[in-house]
């Protein structure tokens, strides 16, 4: 019966996998969900604070803790979660993964499924669990915790159910030999490597932690999940709903387990070292990461720091381009992985279709544009959103000390709604090619560096050389010359980073579509996995094959 009711969902996703064309099981708008949802989502989530978090169905936690803070009222949310010792978690995981490794990818398929509809009936409490412990806004919390996340980890089990159904359970095989023939019963077998570890982060931590989850369990695998421990609601009231969706069918909730820590006591260290732990999936800072790959006996998939570029030639409508990039490096106040940074322009200045405009100008524009954005009643606060911690704040305000010149200075702004929100306008710098020590390093916040070059090529090579050696998700790029588009196309590609062209209007480079884009490639420093090609789900898994005389 499950399996039928999710079958059509399954193969649909599967076919918008390969076919990479538009397609969203989820709706992104929150009036889809009906008109009582959101204040029921906001009457939920206040009930949840200052309490402890008894949602989950794990037991034997060896003592409480929480400490979140939201970055909108400046208030402790005074949530609790339970401690879990690292030995009890790898046991209940090691144990559940026995049964559930047996479940054919099938019915695993049809379960997950379901589970992600149960985490559906909660996209109105994560959204405000996620703004109130990542900064986002409203509207960026509820999709991108909601139905985006959702929709990604569809794509996961839509990948997995593909791969491991690729080669026949059973066969008979029979070679000729010439009176005779050796006949043989040859089985296949998709075997799960292990316990996963999936570690969060406190900007996202639904959306980059489910693509992990839900590659783990399509392909046989428990799953533990290690939260940033200043975010752990929004991810808390997943993990929760896996459980009760799992318990409600049958199978134990241990295969998805929920490792809440301290930041005086995080155990993400010890969970990753033990020897039953044999995935990770990782997302933050590139020193942890780099230590992630180094383990031995471990298969790792990683999202990393990274350098992103956006590089200006020629353009038709200047200001179509500007009010677009404006957007984007105010979005969530430069607090997402694929947020711009370095943008590269020709001292020259650019081409358009009103003729040439200056350095100079382009630069002014575009201070005109992201000022006028930020101070925009109706705008400002939405787009920015908070900033999630005081470290990134510090980092913005001090930014002015960078080197090169202040075209821009960040400041604090009120939110109407929260009048302690930590919030902070974009920081736009000027500085040469020569200034490398400025802008060979990832800035994270709402800080942008405008670079000026000899001319495009030179742009292009600085942009290339960040990418290699620093990483990037992605580039941002403007020209009305083919034979440049081509050129630009081809050597950001070569360091493995995807290239957005001429965009304007209502889609930015900070966005990836599930089922259609690859969010990081993996092929440069900024991750080694990319959201969702088949490697992120093959290696997970190994096939086995057995066989034996046939009768």
């Amino acid at each position: 019966m499950l399996v039928a009711k999710h079958q059509n969902t399954i193969e649909n996703a599967v076919k918008a996998n390969q076919s990479r064309t538009f397609y969203a099981h989820y709706p992104e708008h929150p009036k889809a969900y009906g008109d009582e949802a959101h204040a029921i989502g906001v009457q939920s989530y206040q009930q949840m604070l200052n309490k402890p978090y008894k949602q989950l169905l794990q037991t034997g936690e060896k003592g409480w803790a929480g400490e979140e803070v939201s970055p909108y009222s400046g208030e402790v949310l005074g949530v609790t979660y339970p401690l879990f010792s690292v030995k009890d978690l790898i046991d209940k995981a090691t144990e559940a993964g026995k049964s559930w490794a047996k479940v054919p990818v099938e019915q695993r398929a049809a379960v997950l499924t379901e589970t992600l509809d149960k985490i559906r009936d909660h996209f109105f409490d994560i959204a405000n669990a996620t703004m109130h412990t990542t900064g986002q806004s409203y509207m960026m919390s509820f999709q991108a915790s909601g139905p985006h996340a959702n929709d990604r980890a569809l794509e996961a089990i839509a990948a997995g159910y593909d791969e491991i159904r690729r080669y026949p359970g059973n066969l008979l095989w029979e070679k000729p030999m010439g009176k005779v023939s050796i006949k043989l019963a040859k089985s296949f077998h998709a075997i799960p490597k292990g316990v996963g570890v999936v570690i969060g982060c406190s900007t996202f931590p639904v959306w980059n932690s489910l693509p992990g989850m839900y590659a783990d369990l399509i392909t046989g695998n428990p799953v533990i999940v290690k939260p940033h421990p200043k975010a752990i609601l929004p991810i808390a009231i997943a993990v929760s709903s896996i459980q009760q969706a799992l318990e409600e069918m049958g199978y134990d909730p241990h295969i998805c387990q929920l490792a809440p820590d301290t930041s005086e006591h995080m155990i993400t260290k010890e969970l990753c070292e033990d020897p039953a732990v044999k995935l990770i999936d990782y997302t933050g800072g590139s020193s942890f990461g780099d230590y992630v790959e180094t383990l031995k006996g471990k298969t790792v998939f990683t999202e990393k720091a990274g350098v992103n570029s956006v590089i200006i030639d020629s353009v038709k409508d200047l200001d179509a381009v500007i009010q677009n990039l404006a957007f984007s490096v105010s979005l969530y106040s430069g607090q997402m992985c694929t947020a711009p940074q370095n943008f590269f322009i020709p001292e020259q200045g650019i081409n358009t279709n009103a003729g040439l405009v200056s350095f100079n100008d382009v630069v002014q524009q575009f201070k005109e544009a992201v000022e006028a954005l930020v101070n925009n009643p109706k705008m400002g606060a939405g787009t920015l959103g908070a900033v999630q911690n005081e470290r990134t704040l510090q980092r913005a305000k001090e930014a002015v000390q960078l080197g090169g010149k202040v075209v821009l200075q960040g400041q604090s702004i009120n939110n109407e709604e929260y009048t302690k929100a930590r919030m902070f306008t974009p920081t736009i710098i000027e500085v040469s090619s020569a200034d490398n020590n400025i802008y060979e390093q990832e800035l994270f916040g709402p800080i942008v560096l405008i670079i000026k070059t000899k001319d495009t090529k030179h742009s292009l090579q600085l942009a290339k050389q960040m990418a290699q050696k620093h990483g990037a998700i992605t580039c941002a790029a403007y020209t009305t010359d083919p034979a440049v588009k081509e050129e630009i196309r081809d050597e950001m590609n070569s360091v493995f980073t995807p290239v957005s062209f001429n965009l304007t209007g209502f889609i930015w480079v900070n966005q990836h579509a599930a089922f259609s884009d690859f969010h990081v490639t993996g092929g440069n420093p900024a991750g080694n996995a990319s959201f969702t090609n088949q490697e992120f789900i093959l290696k997970r898994f190994v096939w086995v094959g057995n066989r034996e005389l046939a009768e």
